[in-house]
């Protein structure tokens, strides 16, 4: 049944084709691999790129990092990444179109980081920060320290919630507190002792015979691949983003949350915790930039944030709990963590732009099949 509603979903959705898959703590309770990955059939192994669905990861190395005492929630980051002791806040444009800046007061912590509370932004989501990079010649990801450095935020941290680049700072910060990639750190801590073998930054020739094409669906609904290369070297900063992973990988680290078997308890619970005050704000994406769709995830119900994920604070149609974990990634990848109901769930597509109606009625169709709905 689970597999009529999850096909019925991806056609009526006009998707080429998903990965699907469902557990609990300790088994799979669904999985399938439907239609097609682009001249191939989906596969249960086939590759995703699965974007911002990184940061739930390397939040948890963070965690670790804390654990082991390499890091602290509440010290200024100022000490391994000087780059960010002194930023300035963006307050808007004079009439010229030139910047208004002020300097921040507060110094960013880890926690502000993990939160999404720094001040830091995405330009996809963000009018005014993409005017400024636009104008200082800064990349969307700050492609060196002297780019991170002249990054504005654009409040002062801790005030709010706000989607921005805040992971790929903490595995910069990661890297320095360590003296490795955080490559190398993800594979020792995480992903090698649970043996997530297709989950990497920089994807092998097995990998890369099993990715999934990516879509871009026109005007008319119809789906057209786009070139997307495959990266060759690590950037400066990508702790945010840039994971290649198979459902079944992704699982097993959703798995591996459920148990608590990745932190010590107190720093467990607080992973899982709400951090932020409740607001229909956060989790909101307006969105200023192609790649993305205008994003809300729960309809303009209040959400708040842990130190790894979105957190509804309402039961959801789809028969999720209140306070579960979730989010997304920008190729249109989403997740769900139910830890009162004890489910999890990952769903894999590869279109463009985020926020595809069609990949999240087969989302939320998928979780209400796998939760009996």
């Amino acid at each position: 049944m689970i597999d009529i509603a999850l096909d019925r979903a991806r056609l009526e959705g006009g998707l080429p084709g998903v990965v699907a898959m469902a557990a609990t703590s300790d088994h799979i309770i669904h999985a399938a691999a439907l239609g097609s990955r682009g001249p191939a059939p989906m596969s249960l192994n086939s590759v995703g790129r699965i974007a911002s669905m990184t940061k739930a990861m390397v939040s948890l190395l963070a965690l670790r990092m804390v654990a082991q005492g390499r890091l602290t929630l509440d010290a200024p980051i100022a000490a391994h990444i000087p780059e960010l002791a002194s930023p300035q806040i963006l307050t808007g444009f004079d009439d010229g179109g030139n910047p208004r800046l002020v300097p921040a007061t507060t110094p960013i912590t880890l926690r502000h980081l993990l939160t999404h509370s720094s001040g830091l932004g995405y330009d996809t989501w963000n009018p005014d920060l993409k005017q400024y990079c636009l104008r200082e010649g800064i990349g969307r990801i700050p492609a060196n320290s002297a780019e991170l450095s002249r990054t504005p935020l654009i409040f002062e941290p801790g005030a709010r919630w706000n989607y921005g680049i805040n992971i790929e700072v903490a595995g910069l910060l990661i890297e320095r507190a360590v003296g490795n990639t955080l490559a190398d750190v993800l594979a020792d801590e995480i992903t090698h002792p649970l043996g997530m073998a297709d989950t990497s930054w920089l994807p092998g020739p097995s990998q890369i015979a099993r990715l999934i094409t990516i879509g871009k669906r026109g005007p008319n609904g119809q789906i057209a691949p786009i070139d997307a290369p495959i990266p060759t070297e690590l950037p400066f900063i990508y702790g945010g983003g840039g994971l290649f992973c198979t459902a079944p990988d992704y699982i097993k680290f959703l798995q591996a949350v459920m148990r608590g078997e990745l932190l010590p308890a107190s720093l467990h619970a607080e992973y899982l915790r709400p951090q932020l005050p409740v607001s229909p704000r956060v989790g909101q994406l307006k969105s200023c930039d192609p790649r993305s769709n205008d994003a809300d995830l729960f309809g303009g119900v209040p959400a708040t944030w842990s130190l790894g994920f979105l957190m509804n604070t309402q039961p959801t149609p789809q028969g999720r709990t209140a306070f579960s974990h979730c989010w997304a990634g920008i190729n249109n990848s989403y997740y769900w963590l139910d830890l009162k109901r004890g489910t999890c769930g990952v769903l894999i597509a590869q279109l463009m732009p985020f926020a595809d109606p069609g990949v999240i009625s087969t989302f939320e169709a998928y979780e209400a099949a796998v939760n009996g709905g």
